[in-house]
Parts: C-alpha cells; structure tokens; sequence
C-alpha cells in the first residue's frame, strides 16, 4: 500500500517532542512522494512544517484510530509503535483510572499511588475460573492463568514482576500469593495459605525500607515457591532471597529510612517487654537519623511491630525467639553508637566504659574487653607468626559497619530459614507456582557493583523473555500453518557473555580479587585491555580511566570501578566472627554456628553501597573457619542466577511488568519520559517489536466477516465464509503479503487492519450520508406539506374574517339607521313635553298666588285671637310657676342634700383599690356586677320616675288650688296694686328663687351628665368584656386547632414511625433469619469437613485422582442422637481402616487428622452427656411423684393380671361366637340358608351390629374419658406435689393381699352382671358398720368395684358413694335423717336421670352417647367437687382411685377394640363371601311362586368409611425398608409424573400419625431420625441432580406443613376441614422437629440454589452480554493475542433462549413436584438476583461489553426476562427488583454523557448502582463506531462531585454468593388424608391402612 493512500489530508500521525516524548499532529495537506516535509497542524492549532531525514525519508509514526485506543491488549492496536502504546497507556491510566493493560503475554501495571477497591474477594471470584482474555486485564487474570495452566498441562508455572524501585513489584507479588490461597484453600487444617500471606509482613519488616521512589521498596529480590498437592491446595511454600542490601543497615540517603524493623523496635521501647533492650527513639541511634526522615506518612510503626509479631508467633516462631531476634536487632543500633577515636594516626581506641558498647555486650553475651579489643585491632597470620595490627580509625569504623551488616545478614538468612521451615510440609508437592519479585534495570549518576549485579540480572531475565515470545510466535504460526519467516529480534547474548564468559568481566574482577595488590584502577585498566577493542558493547567513558560502559538492552549504563574489588570480596574481621560465636546468647550462637552452610541461596553484598552476599555451601572437608569468604560475591550472584534460569525454564513463565508512573509518589500522574524509560527497559517495546514485526493483527473468520460485513456485497457472500472473507480481501488488499490465510484465524501485517476501519469508516459514511440525505429529503418535504397546509389555512381563516367584516358592517348601517330614525323621534318629543310642561307651570304659579294671598288673610285673623288667649293664658300661668317654683325649690334642696350624701360614697368606692380587685377578679363576675348595677340603676330610675309621675299629680292638684287662688288673688287684685312695695319685694324673691331654680337644674343635669356617663362606661366596659370574652374564644379555638394539627401530625409521625420500626423490624428480621441460616450454612460446611476427615480416614490406601473433590455433608444436629446401626458399623470399620492406614500416612497429618476426629468426638460425647444429665435431672424431678407408686407394684400386677385374664376370657367367648357362627355358615346346605332372614345371616346381622355398636361406644367413651381424665390429672398431680403424693400409694398398700384384690374384682365383676333387680338394697346397719370400720373397712366399701365402672353409667354404686362420703361428714346421731334425706336426694336424681335418659333415648345414637357421658362427666365433676370442700382426704383418695382405675379401663378398652376391629375385618370377609353365596343360589333357585321381574337381591353388609382414619400401620422391623423404598431408591421424575405431588410426604406423616395414635414414642422419634438422616444422604448422593433436590424440597416443606396443620394448634387448624380436624396428632407435641425439619429445607433450599446456579452460571455472560440476541447491532473490535469468547453465536454458545428455556424447565419441575407457589417466588427472585449481579459484574470488568450498542443488547434481553416473569404470573415475586442495577447500568451505557443536566439525570436514575459502578461504567465506556464519542474526563469529575454525598458501600462488585432468606409461609392442605391411595409401584404392600 502506498504512502500516498495512507497519508492524506487529517491523517494523524505522531512526532517526536522534547516534553512528551510524542506528540499528535494532522495532515493539513496531502503528501507526495517527492516532498521534503510534511504541512502538519498541532492539537492546539499551530501549525509546523515537519522536516523529513532526506537520506531515510522515514515518514511519522501514524497514529491509530479512536476505536483503537484504550485497548486491554497492546497488541490489538492497528499500528504497533512507541508512541501509540504510550498513549494507549496514558489513556487507559489517566482517562479510564484502569492500571492493568496486556501487551500480548505481558501484563503491565502502572502503580497508581492510591488505594483502589479492585483486590477484594468478590474481585477474586469474578476472575475465578474465567479465561484470561474474557475479563480486563488484571494481576488476578495472571494469576488464574497459571493456577489454571498448572492444573490442565501438570506443568510447573512462575510468575516473573519485575520493574524498578517504587513501580509496585511487592504489592503485585503479595496479590497473586492472596489468589493462590483465596482459590486453592489448604489441604490440611494447618492453614498453610495463612502461613503463606503471613510472610509478607516479616518480610517487608526486615527486607522493606523507605526510599526517595518509594515508602516501602523491596530492598532484596525473592522467589517463593508455592507448593500444591494433587487436589491442587496448596501445602506449603519455599522462599529464596536474592542481593539483600547489606549497606542501608549502616548507611541512608537523605529522606531514606533504614529497614522497617528498627523503627518499629524504636516506636515500641516503652513497651515493659523492650525495657532491657535500652532503646529511645529512632533519632538517638546513628543507624537509623542518617536520612532525616524517621517517620512514614500514614504509618503506625508500633501497630506495624504487633502485625510482625502476629506473623512470627502464625508461623511458629515463639515468643522468646522473638524477643531473642529484638535483642540481636537493638544489638546492631548500639554497636552503631559505639564511638571510636584515634589515638594517634595508626590506631584509635575506644572510651572505656562506652555504654552502647556495654549494651551491645551484654545483648550479645560477649565481653567487654574483647569486643573493644577487636573493634580496634586486627590478626595477620604469616607462615610462622601471628600479628595483631592496630586499625585507624576510619578503618576501624568500617570494620564495625562490616560487622553489623554481617549480623543483620545473618540473622536475616535465620529468619529466611525459620520462614521456609514454617511453610513447608511433608506432603507429597504435586506442583508448584513460582512468584519472582525481583528488581528492575536501574541506572543512576553514579552506578557501582549492585546496579552491575542487577543489570547482568535483568539480562538473563531479558534473553529468557525474549526467547519465550519468539517461542509463542513460532507456535501460533505453526498451528495455524502460516509460512514462517525468521523474525529479527534483539538477542542480548553479546552482552551477556561479556559479563559471565570466560576473561568476561566477572571472571576479570575475581582475578583481580586474588591478587595481593590487586586494586580496582588496575581491574579496570585489565577490562580496557580485553574488551574495549575486541566487544562493540563495551566501552570506556572519554573523561575517566576508572570507569567502563556497557550496552546493555535497555540503554547505555556507566559503572564506576571504585569498590567492585572490596563488595565483591565481603571482608569481615574473623576475630570478631570468633567474639561473637563464643557468646552466651543462645540464638547469636546459632546464627554463626552452621556459618559454612547455605540456609537459603541467597547473594549478598557487602560494602558501602553494596548489597547482600549469596552464601553456597562448600564442600564438608574444606576448613570452614579460614576459608569461608573464599568464593567471591560476584561468582556466588552468578551461580544462583544460573539456578534461577534453570528453575524458570522449567516452568511456564508469566510475564509482570511494573510502572512507575512519576518519581513523586502522584496519584494516577503519568510523566511520558519516565514512562518510556520503563517501557523500553522491561522488554515490553521489544515484545511490540517482536509482534509487529510479523502479523500482528490476527482475526477469526467469523469475526472479520461480522466486522466487515459492510464491505461486501450480496453476491460476494458465500455459505463458505472462509472462502467469502477470502474473496473480499483479495478485491480490497492487493498486496498479498499483506495478509496470510491460517486454518481459523486471518493474519495481517501491521496498519492493515487500519487501512481497513478506514475502509468500513468511509463505507459507513457514505451510507450515512446516503441516510442523512434521505432523512433530510423527507423532512424537508415534511416541511413543505406543512407549510402548503398551514397557508391553505391562514387564506382560508383570512377570507372568513373577511365575510364576516363585510356582514357586520350591512349590520351596523342598517341599526345606524334605525337608531337615528328613534332618536330623531326622541327629540322632537322631549321638545313638545317641554312646552307643555311649561304652560302647566305658569298656570300653577298664578292659581298658588291668589290661593296665598286668601290664606294670608285668613292667617292674621286666626293669629290676633292665639294672641289674646296666650296673654290670659300666660298671666294665669305666671302666678301658677311662682307657687310651683317654691315648692320645688325646697324639695330640690333635699334632694340635693341626698345626691351629695350618695355622690361622696359613689366616689370614695369608686377610688378605694378593693373596688378595682373587685372589678378584676373575672370578667364573669365583673360581668355580673355591672348587670346588677344596671339592673339597681333601672330600678333607682324606675322609683324616680314614679316619684316624678307623683310629683305631676300633686303638681296638677296644686295648679288647680293655685289657680283657684289666682281668682282669689284676681278678687284681691286692687289690694295688690296697693301694695306695691310688697310686690317688689315679691319680685326679687321670686328672682332669688329662679336662680336657685337654674342651680338646681343644673345640678340635675350635672347629675344625669355623670349617670349617662357611667352608663357610657359600663356599656364600654360590657363590650370590652365582650371581645375580651371572643378573644379568649378565638384563642381557645385556635388551641383547639393546634392541639388537633398536632395531634394529627403527632398520630402521623407515630404512623410514619410505626411503618419505620416496622420495616426496620422486618429489615431485622431478614437479617437475623439470613444470619441463622449462614450458621445452618457453616453447620454444614463442618459436617463435610467432619464426613471428609472420616472419608480420608477410610479411603486414604487408594490413589487420589487430580483435582478438585468435595462432598456435600448428609448429616445435622439430630443426627448424633440417633444414627443406624449400619452408620456404626461403618464407623468401626472406618475407624479400623483408619488405623492400618495411619501406620503408612505421615506422622503429622495422621497427628492432626486424629486430633481432629479426637476433638470432634469429644465435643459429640459432651453434647451427648449434656443431654444425658438433663434427662437424668428430669427423671430425679419425676422420679419424686412417681417413688410412691412403686411400692404398690407388686399388688397391681396381680390385679391387671385378673384383669388380663377376663380380657382373655371375654376374647374366648368372642372367638367362640366367630367359630359357632362359622359353622352355622359352613354346615347349613340349604338352599336359602344365605337369603335374608334365614338363621345364619340374621346371627350374623346382628353380633356385627352389636360390635359396631359396642365399638363406637367404646370409642366415643374413651376419647371423652381420655381428654377430662388427662386434664384432672394434671391437676391432681400439681396438688398432689404440693401436699402429699403418698396418698394413692397408701391407699393401694392397703390392698396388699391376693385374695382381697381377687374377691374385690369378682365382686365387681358380679355387680356389673347382675342385673339391676336382683341386686339387693343396702341396708342402714350394714352401712353404718362399714363406716365406723377401721381403715381395711374402706377396701369392703369398695369391693364392688363402684368407683371403677364409673364410666359404665352405674348409678347404684354412684348413690352408694354419695351415701359414703356424705355419711363421714356427719355426727352418728344425726347419720340416720341425713341419710334418709339423701335417699330422697337420689331418688329424685334418679328420676331425673330417668327423664334424661328418655330424651337421650330420642337422640342418634352418637349424639346420644355424647350427651349421656357429657352429662355423666359434668356430675361426677360436681360431686367431686363437693366432696373436696367437705373431705379433702376421702376426696383425694377417692379421686386417685377414680383415676387410676379409669386409665386401666382406657388401656383394657383399647386392647378390647383392637381385638374387636380384627374381629369386624374378619366379619366383613365372610359377609362378602355370604353375599356371594346368596347372589349365586338365587340366580337358578327361583320359587314357582316368585316373581322374575322381582328379584330378591342380597343386601350387603354396610362399610363404614370413617373405619379408615388416614393412618398407615407399619411393624417396626419394616421401617428400614421404608425409608429405603420411599426415599432411598424412589426416583423423583416416575413419583412426579404420575402420582400426586408430595405423596412421600403424605406416607410418612401418616405412618407418624399411627405411632402418635399408638402412643409409641420411640416409634416417633426414629421414624423422624430415619427420615431425615435419608433425606440427607440421598442428597448427598445426587445433590447435584436438580430434579432430586427440588422433589425433596417440595416433599420436606409438605411434610412440615403437614406437621402444622395436624398439630392441634388453633393457628394451623382456622382451614381444615371437620374430618382433618379429627385427624390431629393427641399425644405427642413435635414442635422441636419442626423446627429441625425447616433447618432441613432450608439446607435443601440453599443446595437447590447452588445447583441451579451452577447449571445457569455458563449461560449468564455467553446469553445476557456477549451473544447478540439483536443481529447486527454491535461490531466485533479487533482484540490482541488475548482473544475473547466470539459474540457470534456458533452451535455450542449459550444464548438467552438457553437461559429462558432453562428458566422453563426449573419452573416447570418444581410446579410438578408440588413445590409452594409462594417458595417458588423466592426461588426465581434468586435466579434472577445471580443472573443480574454476574451480568453486571461481567460489564464491570469487561470494557469491550460498555458500549451504547451492548446497552440496547442488554435491555432487550431484561425485557425478555421480564416477559418470562408475566407469562408464569410471577410479576409481584420481587425478581425484577433484582435486576434493576443491571437495567440503570444498561440505560447509563445509552444515556447522554455531556452535560451538566445530563449529569444530574444519571444520577437520579442509577440509584440501585453505587458511586464506584457507575464511574466504572463511565470509565470503561468504548465507541464501536467512529460515530459514538467517548466519556470525558470532567464530565466523569461532575458525576462523582454530585455523588459525592452518598453513603454507600464502596464495593464494586455485587455478591453473587449472596441469598437471600427463605421463608416457608404455611400452606395447608385441603387433601384428606383418609382418600390417599398408595400405589403398588412403591413397594409399599407392607403398610396396612388404619
């Protein structure tokens, strides 16, 4: 393909960057072969011209398309390049938060720098058993990978991490070893995957220390062997260290640590065990300040010491070993301190006394002197002599470094060795899986002997690797028959024989060593000499002649050459090493003393800088002490690397390849430059390199057929699609080389699966187009027709506005006028009514005039004569006035006198305080007051106005006399003018007595002024009073009101609170019901281990097979009460076995395995004394009732063996009866001797009815008898305990001769013979004698047996008892009228009786039974009753004897009615025979004289159906081959197909209702030990047999519920019906085995849902995600060499029509086995819950499945589900609850996802999902199509910002182990039990029907 076609204009391609390392660019312009550059325009806008090499003219890396990145897998990327795996990386782990990424058969982790919920055990389990390539990429993915290769190809694996310092090797290690012990469990009990994990927080403690890359840093590589047997659990664990880093002990950078354990010694010195190690903090000891950073963020170094400490004592190492290993280690921080100063320029010396030298010592058990003495000095021995040479000082420093790195050295080898011992076993390794957690290539500024060691390490890694992926290629092509072609890679073995050749550097530097004067310029000078002409790898820096460069793979590394000679010797002063191992500390000894053996293999390098020293055993006659330093570190390094390769090319490798993102510690920070250092240094370009250099894109037929399907036309499709995609290739690619043809894949060459999306991209588009065309045509169109029809409406409302304008002007000029025609008329009206009006007016002015002016006239007349007579008038009154006034005067002024008098005390009261307090008391009284006052007020003016009406009339009394005196005054008038002097006088008298007048009334008015003002104010005051009054109304309806709001909210929060408790009650109680059967759960789970122990126990001779086997536990609570005696049988024999095997097992597992089954029983013989001692407690608290009755044993015996023997005799007269009536049958030859009527049949008619007769007596009388006996004896007993419980046993030791019983009992016999006539009266003598008779006399008094017929309805002995009782009661004197009256008494009673006798006589005869021994039972009761009040002792003793005598009447009677319903079978088979003798004689033997048409036919005996009451007899010898044919060997498809549901069921409850009627508790208890025991062992023998385990649910639950209903509890029997009311259980409460029966079921129940899981969990992720159920909506996208499972389906995928006819067939199985509808509904809720959580958890680990199609693909198939539920009316189950995180998780993948209002709707939908899946999903959202566009990064920031305050769980992943609680509602049953047939297919012919 040319470079024409690919670069065009917007192509993208990549150029190099100063900053990011690449950088994208766009084609503005399309390039040509000739041009010198290329036209590109930046992301930002700018635009570049980018020069071409005019010599390569290599063209820019193109950069791949946006569908491509992002990918799980590298090596699916079209363009396989640098630039595009650094952006797919940065994309995945900036955009996505994903830091796990495949790079074919590498995974690459870039360390995030942050905690993330992505390594929990429900992670663990997701990626459990799944293919490597199906789930995202993952370090458990690897991890499964190898457990699963080792399982399927019995071959060794190992896991290789490798990356530098801070990359995160460990934490990637410690994560796979957690999934090899979370998957694999242990193969013993010792917990060896506990031992395993508790490795890594010692190792990390002495190994780890903080760095300036990271804050816990592995300073040591290690590889751990994790051994499993052939079950693959894992056994056990081996660990091997390589290059400790010996120097950071004495050494640390500046913001570096020392090993962790120093620092968690020095956090924990206050502890009391640390007070003799004489530690402070970190910052007072040398070895541990140098950093200057003593502290971990976030770290708690003291809670760290407790977790080493853990793991020690988890691994075996004891306390004071531990203490022992602190104490070497505080050992090692004095020495540190110990100060040394020069004596002089040779020497030096150290201060006596030192007391970190003294600490030291006395740590160390050495001495002082010596000690000193060596710090300082050393010995050099010559041939003949032995110096002691002084050491400067400097060198005497380094010596005590050098012995401080060798004590840690070797104690950490100790702890290396005690670790592998703790871990290993002695089981048999079947295989194991290798963690190698080794550095990385390291190059720094100044690089010395442990960066040279590690990178010659990284070399080997490196070849191996490279070796590895040439191999996988090799192989893929072979098996796909592609021609192979030699691939050109990298092949570091140049560099590595460098190195480790022969004359290579390390066989230089160990000459060098042996050399006396060797130095490290002459080592170097040595290197320049061999390699720098002769190796092109090797080469010598231009400014230094002490240095040396090497090539290695990664890139160029300069080693300084100072220090390689002295690391790579590992100098220690041996006088020191002879100090130490003379010491007194028992442990310190130890570390030295097996100095010349190698506990592990480890490389170890010493020195400033240096790192550990590997330490190989020599040979055992070599002088260990002189020449264990022999052997260089270099040549030891490269003897255990050579080991290591061996070991990892025996296994199969998986590659681990650790990024460090940046150095500084940045949360999900990704620096390019750092990035690709590390990508080019760990193999993983090369890996790019290796891939794109051949076919690196490869595709199954299928899939590029569904992907490209686009690309072809109709007719090129073929039936062949092999042939088809060929074809189409061929049109689309010419170049053949492009692409090869295997046998199922297509393999292309690099960019061709580009070119191709570039292909199906512009096909996409151009339909698209076509599309959007076509669309916008119609909706154009669309447009137009809308128009056209809106202008064809806006003309057509146009012109009818028009019309009607036109018509309503013609109607408005047409009123127009009218209305001038009216108005006109108006006017000229008005103006002729005015002119008429005005004619009338002057008329009317003119007449008025003259009509005044005669009035006027007529006035003056009439006004002359009122004149004159007002004149005579006024002189008349004027004399009447003056007379009045006086008179008035005078009474005023007494009046004025009062009203002064009443004013003064109005205001004297009204300004006192009492009358104000008076006023406020209460607005009712004051209300009151002022009434009265009113009411006073209106009497005061009613009294005043009589007073003035007789004023008036004396008034008017007085006018007349005044007016007779004014005639007399008139007769006198000439003496009045006379006297004119007196008349002045007169005059001012009179005025005087006018202005007193006026005073007066205006005292008066002054007075009414005040009396209307105080009626103003109480009428003010009133009204005041009054809305004071409605005020205090409206307040107290307001409060009214308010107290009702706040009722009715109080009633409603109490509602809402209520409904709250409720529903946490109910929360609760799921919850605790959940909990307990977790506990049934864990109960099981130790069964089968307990079941699995004695299984190995007795099968550990024969051979295991590989893999995995379990067995499901068949065994409960109950089950250590009752077993078969087969189940111990096989335990002796197990146990026999057992022992022989144990001889030839390992001592330790046989240790265990028997302390085991040692404490297993125990704990059974505990429960099991338990359980005895609480039987014995309650047989001494029975056995104190019961001590009393076993005295009188002996005597009843004799008297129930006279019993036995009338109970024979009567049976004999019955058998005789049977035997006269068969010969009767037999012997009788005459014709009619059958025929009704004849003598034979009529015998018979009649003794069968009398038994039948007899029989329902007897029955009905024993069960009315057994109920009211049983509740009196109850209570009888009670008192009995209380007072005395002797009282019937002394009463029966009277009866203690023979002959006395024997007479008693045939006295009793005769009495109940004898008829009622015959018996003679009892006489009064007779009576009186018996009662003054001494004790014996009482047995005389009962010799008749009255008080035991009792319920023979006797009356005689009744009255014979009354008389006696009665007669104790009374004085001898007054014996004989009491009596008599008592006769009367009875006599009276019995006439009584005799009426009820008569009306019973009208009653049926079962109602006539009831009624008599109701009535019978309500006397005796009465009479007893009376007798307790009058003689609680003969009441008592009377009432035991009732009782006793009556229970062996009810034992006599049931034995009597056995024998009498044998009798009646027998009975019925010889009527039927008669009937048959009697149909054949009357068929020929016709009389002459009868008539044919009439024959006489037999009448048959009648059958009484409630003979059968729903019981099944069985002998107990049967029972085993019950259970055995009814549970055992029953097949559950034949019993549900033609038999009714739960008829197993059905059986036992009616086989247990027989031994509950019987009364046989033994029988009870193993027929439900024996059921249940079965029920279990069949399971575990088909539990994985759906159809079994859900036929034994359904029976279970029947089986309980029958348990329910026939219980007698009223709560069970509100739906039975009569007859099953009957048919309740009477004796026996099982209550306790309901309860043992649910645990059952629910056992079953969670086994159900385990096996129907297990059968749906294949089809889950195939039908739900990745089959398409709608064809064509979702692309395939290319993926890499982990190839995913197709979503093509091919014949054996699984679809959703799997899942819903597998759903069908669960739903179908259990309806025909009678399962309860309601269990039903809980049982498809769980499907549903596993179907929904595995889907979803699928989608959260899968990105190719988070797509907006694969969201439509699952909605759809919900919908399906969803419409399976409606079809089975299973709707309201609750199950399509359980999938609503799967259907928001659906809608989410369709949804916008831009906006801010986008934002807050995914939030408000996806309630049921968590804060941490729904940005999963949004994280892992990938286009299809070029057309889709992804998820933004702030747009994901949005989303958790609004989430932020959720409070939710941050799990990711659902719990798909998860179920829910089950309930089993009760659920009676209307069948009855009496019509149940059992079928002869059972084998059941044993069972006899009662």
């Amino acid at each position: 393909m040319a470079a024409s076609e690919l670069y065009t204009k917007s192509a993208r391609v990549w150029i190099p960057d100063a900053e990011e390392v690449w950088k994208s660019a766009e084609l503005t312009k399309d390039y040509k072969n000739d041009d010198a550059s290329l036209h590109l325009m930046l992301e930002d806008g700018t635009t570049i011209d980018h020069k071409l090499d005019p010599k390569t003219k290599n063209l820019p890396y193109l950069r791949n398309p946006d569908i491509l990145v992002g990918e799980n897998d590298l090596t699916a990327l079209s363009y396989l390049h640098e630039p595009a795996v650094l952006h797919n990386l940065k994309v995945r782990f900036i955009d996505s938060k994903l830091i796990y990424t495949y790079c074919g058969i590498v995974l690459v982790a870039i360390n995030p720098y942050e905690t993330l919920p992505i390594y929990g055990t429900d992670i663990i389990n997701a990626y459990s058993g799944q293919n490597m390539g199906d789930m995202d990429p993952h370090i458990f993915a690897v991890a499964e990978e190898a457990y699963k290769q080792m399982a399927r190809d019995e071959r060794n694996q190992s896991i290789i991490v490798s990356g530098e310092s801070g990359a995160g090797k460990t934490v990637s290690a410690k994560y796979a070893m957690r999934y090899f012990a979370t998957v694999s469990g242990s193969a013993s009990e010792a917990n060896v995957e506990e031992k395993v994990l508790a490795s890594n927080p010692i190792m990390e403690a002495i190994g780890n220390a903080k760095t300036t890359r990271n804050d816990n840093s592995s300073r040591f590589g290690k590889y751990i062997e994790i051994g499993f047997d052939n079950r693959y659990r894992i056994i056990g664990a081996n660990m091997r260290t390589y290059l400790l880093e010996k120097s950071r002990v004495v050494f640390q950078a500046d913001e570096e640590r020392n090993y962790h354990i120093f620092y968690q010694l020095c956090a924990s010195a206050n502890q009391p065990e640390f007070k003799n190690l004489r530690l402070s903090t970190a910052n007072d000891f040398l070895y541990t300040r140098q950093g200057r950073s003593p502290v971990i963020e976030g770290v708690d170094d003291a809670k760290e010491l407790r977790t080493t400490r853990h793991a020690f004592t988890l691994l075996g190492i004891n306390e004071s070993y531990q203490i022992g290993l602190f104490q070497v280690l505080a050992a090692i921080l004095h020495l540190g301190n110990v100060e040394i100063k020069d004596r002089d320029s040779d020497s030096s010396i150290i201060a006596p006394n030192n007391r970190h030298l003294t600490a030291f010592c006395e740590l160390v058990g050495v001495t002082y002197q010596d000690m000193s003495q060596w710090l300082c000095h050393r010995k050099l021995k010559t041939a003949t002599e032995t110096y002691i040479k002084p050491l400067p000082r400097l060198q005497a420093t380094n010596a005590r470094d050098a012995l401080s790195k060798h004590i840690y050295a070797k104690l950490f080898n100790w702890i290396v060795e005690h670790v592998n011992k703790a871990l290993v076993t002695n089981v048999k390794q079947h295989s194991f899986i290798g963690v190698l957690d080794i550095y990385g290539f390291e190059t720094f500024e100044i690089n010395s002997f442990e960066q040279f060691c590690i990178n010659y390490a990284n070399e080997k890694l490196q070849q191996q690797f490279n070796m590895h992926v040439f191999k996988l290629e090799q192989e893929e092509y072979m098996k796909e028959q592609i021609p192979w072609t030699l691939i050109d890679f990298y092949d570091n073995q140049p560099c590595i024989n460098l190195i480790e050749a022969k004359m290579g550097i390390l066989d230089l530097l160990d000459e060098e060593c042996k050399m006396p004067k060797g130095s490290d310029d002459s080592w170097a000078q040595k290197l320049y000499n061999t390699h720098l002409k002769t190796c092109s790898l090797f080469e010598k820096p231009r400014m230094s002649n002490r240095a040396f460069i090497i090539q290695h793979f990664a890139d160029k590394v300069e080693y300084q050459c100072e220090g390689f000679l002295e690391k790579n010797k590992d100098t220690v002063n041996e006088e020191q090493i002879h100090v130490l191992k003379a010491s007194k500390f028992d442990l310190l000894v130890e570390l030295f003393q097996d100095e010349e053996k190698a506990t592990t293999p480890t490389g170890q390098v010493p020195g400033t800088g240096g790192r550990t020293r590997l330490s190989i055993k020599p040979d055992k006659g070599r002088d260990t002490s002189s020449k264990e330093h022999k052997k260089t570190v270099g040549c030891q390094f490269r003897n255990s690397l050579q080991m290591l390769m061996e070991t990892l090319n025996a296994t199969t490798p998986h590659y681990v390849r650790c990024i460090k993102p940046n150095d500084f510690k940045l949360a999900f920070s990704f620096d390019p430059k750092r990035a690709v250092q590390q990508l080019r240094a760990c193999g993983v370009l090369e890996t790019i390199r290796i891939s794109a250099a051949g076919f690196p894109s490869r595709w199954t037929y299928q899939e590029f057929f569904s992907r490209y399907r686009v690309l072809m036309k109709q007719k090129d499709v073929l039936p062949d699609k092999k042939l088809t995609c060929k074809n189409v290739l061929e049109k689309l690619v010419q170049d053949q080389d492009k692409y090869q043809f295997g046998k199922t894949k297509i393999f292309f060459r690099a960019g061709q699966v580009a070119y191709l999306e570039k292909l199906r991209a512009d096909k996409l588009r151009a339909a698209c187009i076509r599309i959007q065309k076509t669309i916008r045509c119609w909706l154009a169109r669309k447009k137009y027709l809308r128009q056209r029809s809106a202008a064809i409406t806006i003309q057509r409302f146009t012109r009818g506005h028009q019309a009607r304008c036109l018509a309503k002007f013609l109607r408005r000029t047409q009123a127009a006028t009218t209305i001038q025609k009216y108005q006109r008329m108006c006017a000229e009206r008005k103006r002729f009514r005015q002119k008429q009006a005005a004619a009338l007016a002057m008329q009317t002015i003119l007449r008025a005039y003259m009509a005044r002016q005669k009035y006027q006239a007529l006035l003056r007349e009439h006004k002359a004569v009122t004149i004159q007579k007002h004149v005579r008038g006024w002189l008349a009154r004027c004399w009447y006035k003056r007379c009045l006034e006086a008179i008035v005067y005078l009474q005023c002024c007494i009046r004025r006198m009062r009203a002064k008098r009443e004013l003064k005390k109005l205001k004297i009261e009204a300004r006192s305080v009492e009358h104000f307090k008076k006023l406020n008391k209460g607005m009712e009284n004051k209300i009151m007051q002022l009434q009265r006052k009113i009411d006073e007020q209106n009497k005061d003016n009613r009294v005043i106005s009589e007073r003035l009406v007789s004023l008036e009339s004396s008034y008017a009394t007085e006018s007349e006399r005044m007016r007779g005196e004014l005639g007399r005054l008139r007769g006198v008038e000439e003496d009045a003018k006379n006297k004119a002097n007196q008349v002045s006088s007169l005059l001012e008298e009179l005025e005087k007595l006018r202005k007193e007048l006026s005073v007066t009334q205006q005292e008066k008015k002054t007075i009414e002024d005040w009396a209307q003002k105080y009626r103003d104010e109480m009428e003010k005051m009133v009204s005041e009073l009054k809305d004071q009054n409605g005020l205090l109304k409206k307040e107290k309806d307001d409060l009214n009101r308010m107290i009702q709001e706040q009722s009715q909210q109080m009633t409603e929060k109490m509602t809402r609170a209520i409904a709250q408790e409720t529903q946490q009650l109910e929360t609760d109680l799921n919850e605790e019901r959940s909990r307990y059967q977790n506990l049934l759960t864990e109960h099981l789970r130790l069964e089968e281990k307990y079941d699995d122990l004695k299984e190995e126990l007795a099968h550990s001779t024969s051979v295991s097979k590989p893999g995995h086997r379990r067995t499901d536990s068949t065994h409960s609570s109950n089950e250590s009460e009752y077993t078969y005696n087969s189940e111990y049988a096989e335990l002796e024999d197990g146990s026999r076995v057992g022992e022989d095997v144990t001889r030839g097992m390992d001592t330790s597992l046989t240790l265990k395995l028997q302390k085991r089954v040692t404490e297993l029983e125990q704990e059974k013989q505990s429960l099991r004394n338990e359980l005895e001692n609480r039987e014995e407690q309650f047989q001494r608290a029975r056995a104190r009732d019961d001590a009393q009755f076993r005295k009188a044993r002996g005597a009843e015996l004799e008297y129930e063996s006279l019993k036995r023997q009338e109970l024979e005799s009567e049976n004999k007269k019955l058998r005789h009866d049977l035997a006269e009536m068969r010969q009767s049958l037999l012997g009788s030859a005459a014709a009619g001797a059958g025929a009704p009527g004849s003598p034979a049949y009529k015998v018979l008619l009649d003794q069968l009815n009398a038994s039948c007769e007899e029989l329902e007596v007897r029955k009905e009388e024993v069960l009315i008898l057994r109920s009211q006996l049983v509740s009196q004896k109850e209570a009888l007993h009670h008192k009995e305990t209380m007072t005395e419980p002797s009282v019937f046993a002394q009463d029966v030791n009277k009866l203690k001769d023979a002959d006395e019983l024997k007479q008693a009992y045939v006295g009793v016999k005769d009495t109940n013979r004898s008829p009622r006539s015959v018996r003679p009266a009892l006489e009064v003598s007779d009576l009186l004698s018996r009662l003054r008779s001494a004790a014996p006399d009482l047995h005389r008094l009962n010799e008749d047996g009255e008080l035991w017929l009792v319920n023979q309805g006797l009356k005689e002995t009744t009255r014979l008892l009354e008389q006696q009782l009665q007669a104790q009661r009374r004085t001898y004197d007054s014996e004989v009228e009491s009596l008599r009256g008592e006769l009367q008494n009875v006599k009276e009673e019995n006439n009584r009786q005799q009426q009820l006798l008569a009306q019973n006589l009208q009653l049926p005869p079962e109602a006539r039974i009831e009624a008599s021994l109701q009535h019978e039972i309500t006397r005796l009761t009465n009479e007893n009753l009376e007798l307790m009040a009058d003689d609680p002792t003969a009441s008592r003793e009377a009432r035991v004897i009732i009782l006793r005598r009556m229970v062996d009447l009810m034992e006599q009677l049931e034995k009597q009615d056995r024998t009498i319903r044998k009798l009646k079978k027998q009975l019925k088979v010889y009527s039927k025979r008669i009937g048959e003798m009697g149909a054949g004689q009357t068929e020929g033997q016709t009389s002459p004289g009868q008539m044919v048409e009439e024959p006489i036919h037999p009448v048959n005996i009648p059958r009484r159906e409630k003979d059968f009451q729903g019981m099944l007899e069985y002998k107990k010898e049967d029972e085993m081959k019950l259970v055995k044919n009814l549970i055992l060997e029953l097949k559950p498809r034949g019993v549900a197909v033609n038999l009714i549901p739960g008829l197993p069921a059905y059986i036992l409850f009616m086989c247990l209702r027989h031994a509950d009627y019987v009364n046989d508790d033994q029988k009870v208890r193993t027929l439900l030990t024996s059921t249940i025991n079965s029920i279990k062992k069949i399971l575990k023998k088909r539990g994985d047999d759906f159809e079994t385990v859900s036929f034994w649910l359904a029976n279970t639950c029947r089986f309980l519920h029958c348990l329910k209903q026939y219980s007698g509890d009223e709560a069970f029997m509100k739906h039975n019906t009569s007859r099953q009311n009957e048919h309740c259980l009477s004796n026996f409460d099982l209550a306790e085995y309901r309860q043992v029966i649910s645990d059952l079921a629910i056992q079953i129940y969670q086994q159900l849902v385990k096996c129907m899981e297990n059968i749906l969990q294949p089809m889950i992720v195939s039908g739900m995600l990745e089959h398409e159920t709608i064809q064509g909506v979702s692309g395939v996208k290319p993926t890499g060499l982990r190839k995913r499972t197709s979503s093509i389906a091919d014949e054996g995928t699984y679809t959703l029509d799997s899942i819903l006819r597998q759903l069908s067939a669960f739903h179908s199985t259990m309806c025909q086995h009678g399962t309860d509808p309601e269990l039903i509904k809980q049982v498809v809720k769980q499907l549903f819950y596993i179907i929904g959580a595995v889907t979803l958890n699928n989608l959260l680990l899968r990105k190719d499945m988070c797509s907006w199609s694969k969201g439509m693909q699952i909605r759809y198939n919900v919908s399906q589900l969803e419409e399976w539920l409606r079809d089975k009316g299973l709707m309201n189950c609750g199950a399509k609850e359980t999938l609503e995180p799967l259907i928001q998780a659906a809608q989410l993948l369709q949804v916008k996802k831009k906006t801010d209002e986008d934002a807050e709707a995914i939030c408000s939908m996806c309630h049921a999902l968590t804060t941490a899946q729904i940005v999963k999903v949004l994280n892992l959202y990938t286009p299809v199509n070029e057309f889709e566009e992804r998820v933004s990064v702030a747009f994901i920031r949005t989303i958790q910002t609004r989430l932020r305050d959720r409070c939710e769980s941050p799990q990711l992943l659902m719990d798909t182990k998860m179920i829910y609680p089950v309930t089993f509602p009760f659920n009676p049953s209307s069948l009855a039990l009496e019509t149940i047939q059992i079928p002869t297919s059972l084998n059941l012919s044993f069972l006899t029907r009662v």
